[in-house]
């Protein structure tokens, strides 16, 4: 097999095989994309930093599924397909809406995620398009389709270009069919304790909410730091979903939440200074969101992922031990071929608060695993958040997380099928558009076809922040004065959001 000289979507030339078989750099033996059905080899995990890059709210064949262009392993969109044979979803009024390129970079309002919806949703896998219109009456049909669209291979630069150059989970799923609190909560614990709901943030805003609930969970967090194992949380203006979870609002666990100039500074000193676990949390309010959270421009998340990715490369030394893993949260109610098995999930515990029994994962989100001792391939295994956690678990012996995480499927075998690492990885990964592209931003000039009490924003920080109140424990009249700003802008709830995380962390620090 002979290596051919292709550009990435940011235009780097790279070594990339031939589409239909990967070969292992380091033996020559080729092995059919799924590299995890390789037998798994008698070597020693080489890995001692492992980086999360958790985004939000988009699924797999919008983001990744363009990838079946040129390695048709994957499991994604078939662009041979004429636009009579494409996977099709119909409207209310039976006007159908293909699979087809074209998602645009700014997308408002956002669909819906809930469980209810991701239910109906799947049902056929064939309720994407209604239940958008189902919520929102006036949506035209430019924006119904945008449900069902996809980002054509190359238009987002720096994502593409790490699946072209590293390996793609194509069944990795998220943890719950849901929202952000229970998938987050998982990919940090393995259990959302039963819950599946997030509190409602609509206008107007009450001056006050209770915590709906304790989420006092042992967590990874937890487990490393019971082995000495070092770790931080890298956040953007101090803004933390972590704070969910009940012991991370401890003085020990806050000091360990770091803004990313740290991660910066930390990625460019010694390499056995960089914590062994590291989780980054994008920006996800405010006019500099980069959380690929529609409405948020995708781009700005492109930026996210290269900077991580430059930072990492930089230091080789670093680099040479590190995984870096590029997931998302949840599908964000956009459209994805691939049904989750209705009962292939194990629950995590007895917990069924809201209902539902924690039997069935959720829809398929982009993952991308990356690092110089993986070669470009395709795993087919199926994963969820809890995947990463059982990789984490026993690589370190941590000691359990529940009974989702012990029966959860492991990446581990990924790692060990090369004797050494890598020597021609990207140096630096460009985010910038390419000049051919077809993304559109015209939806983003469109009225928004929804009422007032439809935010467009990342409603599991607004009620995160909320229900923070709580812990902070401030005066009434000084809370009800916080509610009230709260009615204001977009720019003015930001303030306030950022106002309370930076209370709790005073208020812990008292």
């Amino acid at each position: 097999m002979t290596l051919q000289e292709e550009r990435t979507p940011g235009g780097h030339p790279i070594p990339f095989m031939t589409p239909s078989r990967v070969t292992t750099l380091s033996t020559g033996r080729d092995f059919l994309p799924g590299s995890s059905n390789l037998k798994e080899q008698p070597m020693a995990d080489p890995i001692e930093h492992v980086v999360v890059l958790m985004l939000e709210n988009r699924s797999f064949d919008q983001m990744l599924g363009a990838l079946q262009g040129i390695r048709p392993g994957v499991d994604g969109i078939d662009p041979l397909l004429g636009p009579g044979q494409r996977r099709v979803n119909l409207d209310r009024q039976g006007r159908p809406y293909y699979q087809e390129p074209g998602a645009a970079r700014i997308l408002k309002p956002d669909p819906r995620h809930e469980t209810d919806h991701v239910l109906h949703q799947l049902e056929g896998m064939g309720n994407f398009v209604r239940d958008y219109q189902d919520h929102y009456s006036k949506a035209r049909p430019e924006q119904l389709q945008q449900v069902m669209s996809y980002f054509p291979w190359g238009s987002l630069p720096a994502l593409h270009t790490l699946a072209e150059q590293f390996h793609v989970c194509d069944r990795w799923h998220s943890s719950v069919p849901g929202p952000t609190w229970a998938n987050r909560l998982f990919a940090w614990s393995g259990t959302s304790l039963g819950r599946v709901k997030m509190p409602e943030v609509k206008l107007p805003f009450g001056p006050f909410q209770p915590n709906l609930h304790n989420y006092n969970q042992p967590t990874i967090f937890d487990r490393l730091s019971e082995r000495n194992k070092t770790w931080r949380v890298y956040v953007h203006e101090g803004t933390s979903l972590t704070y969910l979870l009940h012991n991370m609002r401890k003085l020990g666990n806050l000091n360990r939440v770091d803004n990313m100039n740290r991660f910066s500074a930390a990625a460019a000193g010694p390499e056995d200074q960089f914590p062994q676990f590291a989780f980054i949390e994008p920006r996800y309010t405010g006019a500099f969101r980069n959380d690929d959270h529609p409405p948020t421009d995708v781009m700005k998340g492109q930026a996210l992922v290269a900077s991580v990715y430059n930072q990492l490369r930089a230091n080789e030394a670093l680099w040479r031990k590190t995984l870096f893993v590029v997931l998302y949260d949840e599908h964000g109610g956009f459209y994805d071929h691939v049904e989750p098995t209705a009962h292939g999930a194990v629950p995590p515990d007895d917990h069924r608060a809201d209902g539902f029994d924690f039997t069935r994962l959720g829809v398929r989100i982009p993952a991308v695993l990356v690092s110089p001792w993986l070669d470009p391939g395709v795993c087919h295994d199926v994963f969820d958040h809890t995947s990463l956690l059982k990789y984490l678990t026993d690589k370190w012996n941590l000691g359990p997380l529940g009974a989702r995480v012990a029966t959860a499927k492991s990446f581990s075998s990924l790692l060990t099928q090369r004797a050494s690492p890598r020597t021609d990885t990207l140096l630096s990964l460009s985010a910038t558009v390419p000049a051919v592209t077809l993304l559109t931003e015209a939806l983003a000039n469109m009225p928004d076809p929804v009422t007032l009490e439809d935010l467009n924003e990342n409603h599991a920080v607004l009620a995160l922040s909320q229900l923070l109140e709580a812990d902070i424990g401030d005066p009434e009249g000084v809370r009800n004065d916080r509610a009230a700003r709260m009615l204001g802008d977009t720019a003015v709830r930001h303030q306030v959001v950022l106002e309370r995380f930076e209370r709790l962390r005073q208020r812990a620090a008292e």
